[in-house]
C-alpha cells in the first residue's frame, strides 16, 4: 500500500514475515533457517586475554534445496571445528558428523561462516543442531582491560558491547537485528571473578567457578552481552540491582535511591508490562565506549555519568524506555534504527513529564535539539545520513549511522504522529497496543505506519478525503533538520534565564554587573550545559570571554594550546582505553609522519605536532562534542 508516498517493501500487501529483507551488513543466509535457540559454553582466561569455548546452534530449514549455513564472524575470531549430529536411523543413537566449512572476507567489520550441510540433516521444518568450537580475543565486540583501566584499578575486567554489528566477534551468529532467538551460557572464570550477561536467569556454582545463564525471551544477536570482573551488587528494588566495582557501589546505590522502580512504574503505566523480569545496571569503567547501552534485562552504563544526578537520570530512563522499544520491538534493518532510537527517546520524555513535569522534559529536550542543529550546520542540509531511512552500501559500518538523526529527529517525527491524533492519552494507548502486536518481533517502519493508521482510521479517511497526503515520505527518506519540532513553550521557566543570560554574554559590551545578578548555583546540569553550547556557537565569542581550556582535545589542537594537548596526552594514555587511545592520536597526530596503525601501543615520548592547525570536521569528522554516543 502507499501512505503520504510511503511504498510498502513487501508486494501484495504481505506482513513482514513473508517479506525478503535484505541486510547488506550480513554475510549470513538467515532466510533460509529458523534459529530457535543456541548456547554458549566459554571459558575466559584473563591472562591471555582470550575466550575459548564452543556454541551450539539449534535451527530449523525454512527452505528447500539450502545446502550450507552462513553465519557471520570476524577475523579475530578462530573457528577450530564445526560438527552436526544427524538422527540415526530406526532409533538408533545420533551420528555426529564433522562438517567442511570455509572463512571467506565480507567487510572490513566482519567475514563470513559457509558450513556445508550434508543431505541428511536438510530436512524442511526439522530441527538440528550445530556446534562450532572456537577462540576469539581481542574483537571489537570484547574489551579487555588492564587493572589501571578499571575505577578500582586492582583487578582486569571485561565487557562485551554487540551494537551495532560488533558481537560477529564474539559467537557466529545471524549478526541482522531481524533474527531473534532465545540464548543460554555456560562461562567459566578464575577464582574471585563475577560474571553477569543480558539473561532473564543465573545462577552460579562457587566449587566450579561456573556461572549459568539464560534468556527465555527472544533477542538479536547484538543484544547479548557479557561483563566479567571484581563486581559486586547492592539490591535497590523489588526487581532492580546495582552492580559495580567496590569503590564505586555505595555511589552508585546513593545516586539511584528508590528511582528506578519509580520510573519502571511509570513506564509501565504509559506503555503496558516490563516483560524482561529484571532490570539490573551494571556500572563500567570510563573505558566504556558509550555512555549506556540496554542489554535487556543488564543496563550497561558508564560509571563516570555519577558526576551528574540529571545526565544518569535521563541515560536511564532511555535504558528503561527500550525495554519496549528496541528490546521487545527492534527494527529490522539498520537502516531504520528510528525505530529503536526515535521511539525510545520519545517514550523517556513522557516517563520524565510524568515523573518531573513538563518544564524537566522541554528543557532536556531542548538542549539535545540544539545539538541536532549542530549537527546540522556541519553535515550540511543535504547530507543523506539526516534521512531516517538511511540507505548506506555494501561495506559500510552500520554503526556510522549511530547519530542524533536516529534519535532527535526519530523523536520528532514520532512527536508529529502524536500530534496528528490530536491526544498524547490517545498515543500512549497506541504505543501500549503496537508493543502488544509485535512484541518480541522486528519490524520495518511500514509495519508502524501501517499500525498507526489502523488504529486511527479517521486520518486514513480524511487523508483520501482532502487529497492530502500525510508527508510520511518525506520525514522518512528526506535529507535535512525535523520537518517540524515540538512545541517547547512549557519549559520557558528554565530555558528563558539560560538564553537571557547568554543574550548578555554576547554583547559587544558585556554588563558585568548585570551578569553578576544570575545565581547559577541554582541552575540545572542541563541548563548549565545549554548555556555553555549556545555561547560556544555564537561566532566568534567577544574577547575575554572564550576560555581556550574549555573545550577538550579537537579545539585545543585548533589554536596555541596544541603542545599542552599533547602533553596531557601524553601523560594520561596509560589509563585510556587503546580504542579512545587511538582516537586522540588521530586528532592530536593528523600527520603523515604519524602512523595510526600502531595506534594501540603506549608511546614512549610525545611525537612532533605538525605545524598547522588540524581542521575537526576534515573528511566528514564530526566534532566529538556534537556526536550523541548514548545507545
Amino acid at each position: 500500500m502507499e501512505v503520504g508516498g510511503l511504498k510498502s517493501s513487501c508486494e501484495g500487501g504481505r506482513s513482514l514475515a513473508h517479506c525478503r529483507l535484505v541486510d547488506v551488513a550480513s554475510a549470513s543466509n538467515f532466510h533460509s533457517f529458523k534459529l530457535r535457540h543456541f548456547h554458549l559454553d566459554l571459558h575466559l582466561n584473563f591472562a591471555v586475554k582470550r575466550i575459548t569455548g564452543w556454541q551450539v546452534l539449534e535451527l530449523t530449514p525454512v527452505q528447500p534445496g539450502v545446502q550450507s549455513l552462513i553465519l557471520d564472524t570476524h577475523p579475530s575470531l578462530l573457528v577450530h571445528s564445526v560438527d552436526c549430529k544427524v538422527p540415526g536411523a530406526s532409533g538408533a543413537p545420533d551420528v555426529v558428523l564433522s562438517l567442511t566449512y570455509r572463512i571467506e572476507p565480507f567487510t572490513d567489520y566482519g567475514s563470513s561462516l559457509n558450513i556445508s550441510l550434508p543431505a541428511a540433516v536438510i530436512r524442511p521444518h526439522r530441527a538440528f543442531r550445530v556446534t562450532i568450537r572456537y577462540t576469539t580475543t581481542d574483537g571489537p565486540a570484547i574489551w579487555w582491560l588492564d587493572a589501571e583501566l578499571t575505577c578500582g584499578q586492582t583487578r582486569p575486567l571485561v565487557f562485551t558491547q554487540g551494537h551495532s554489528v560488533c558481537n560477529r566477534s564474539f559467537f557466529p551468529c545471524f549478526d541482522t537485528p531481524a533474527v531473534k532467538s532465545t540464548y543460554s551460557a555456560t562461562v567459566r572464570v578464575p577464582e574471585g571473578v563475577t560474571v553477569l550477561m543480558s539473561a532473564s536467569r543465573s545462577a552460579y556454582s562457587k566449587q566450579d567457578r561456573v556461572f549459568q545463564f539464560s534468556m527465555e525471551y527472544p533477542v538479536p544477536a547484538y543484544l547479548v552481552a557479557l561483563v566479567a570482573g571484581d563486581l559486586q551488587h547492592a539490591d535497590i528494588g523489588p526487581r532492580s540491582r546495582v552492580w559495580a566495582e567496590p569503590c564505586i557501589l555505595t555511589c552508585a546505590v546513593s545516586k539511584l535511591g528508590g528511582n528506578v522502580e519509580r520510573w519502571l512504574n511509570v513506564a509501565e503505566g504509559l506503555f503496558g508490562p516490563y516483560v524482561w523480569g529484571r532490570y539490573d545496571i551494571v556500572f563500567l569503567p570510563p573505558s566504556f565506549p558509550i555512555v549506556a547501552m540496554e542489554n535487556p534485562c543488564l543496563t550497561f552504563i558508564i560509571s563516570s555519568i555519577l558526576e551528574s544526578q540529571e545526565f544518569l537520570l535521563i541515560d536511564v530512563i532511555h535504558e528503561i524506555a527500550h525495554g519496549w522499544f528496541g528490546n521487545a520491538v527492534t527494527n529490522a534493518t539498520w537502516e531504520e534504527m528510528w525505530l529503536s532510537e526515535g521511539l525510545a527517546t520519545y517514550a523517556q520524555r513522557r516517563i520524565t513529564t510524568e515523573a518531573y513535569g513538563d518544564a524537566f522534559t522541554c528543557l532536556e529536550t531542548m538542549f539535545r535539539l540544539d545539538a541536532l542543529h549542530r549537527q546540522m550546520r556541519l553535515l550540511g542540509d543535504n547530507n543523506p545520513v539526516s534521512k531516517l531511512q538511511a540507505k548506506f552500501e555494501p561495506g559500510v559500518n552500520p554503526s556510522s549511522l549511530m547519530n542524533l538523526f536516529t534519535y532527535e529527529k526519530g523523536f520528532c517525527f514520532v512527536s508529529y504522529l502524536s500530534q496528528l491524533c490530536g491526544d498524547i492519552e490517545r498515543f500512549d494507548s497506541f504505543l501500549r497496543a503496537y508493543i502488544e502486536k509485535f512484541r518480541f518481533s522486528s519490524v520495518i517502519a511500514q509495519d508502524l505506519l501501517d499500525f498507526f493508521l489502523g488504529f486511527f482510521p479517521e486520518l486514513k479517511e480524511s487523508c483520501v478525503a482532502q487529497r492530502e497526503g500525510l508527508e510520511f515520505e518525506r520525514w522518512l527518506n528526506g535529507c535535512g533538520p525535523p520537518l517540524c519540532e515540538p512545541d517547547l513553550s512549557a519549559g520557558k521557566a528554565l530555558t528563558g534565564p539560560v538564553q537571557h543570560l547568554c543574550d548578555l554574554w554576547g554583547m559587544d559590551a558585556p554588563e558585568p554587573q548585570v551578569i553578576s545578578t544570575f545565581d547559577l548555583s541554582s541552575w540545572s546540569t542541563f541548563q548549565t550545559v545549554l548555556f555553555l553550547d549556545r555561547l560556544l556557537d555564537r561566532s566568534p565569542l567577544p574577547q575575554g570571554i572564550k576560555n581556550p581550556f574549555l573545550p577538550l582535545y579537537e579545539d585545543l589542537c585548533g589554536g596555541v594550546m596544541k603542545c599542552f594537548a599533547v602533553e596531557v596526552f601524553y601523560q594520561t594514555q596509560a589509563r585510556l582505553h587503546p580504542n579512545l587511545r587511538r582516537t586522540l592520536q588521530q586528532i592530536l597526530f593528523q600527520s603523515s609522519a604519524f602512523n595510526t596503525s600502531t595506534a594501540p601501543s603506549l608511546l614512549t615520548s610525545p611525537p612532533s605536532a605538525p605545524s598547522s592547525p588540524t581542521d575537526p570536521t576534515a573528511n566528514g569528522t564530526i566534532a566529538l562534542r556534537d556526536v550523541n554516543v548514548s545507545a
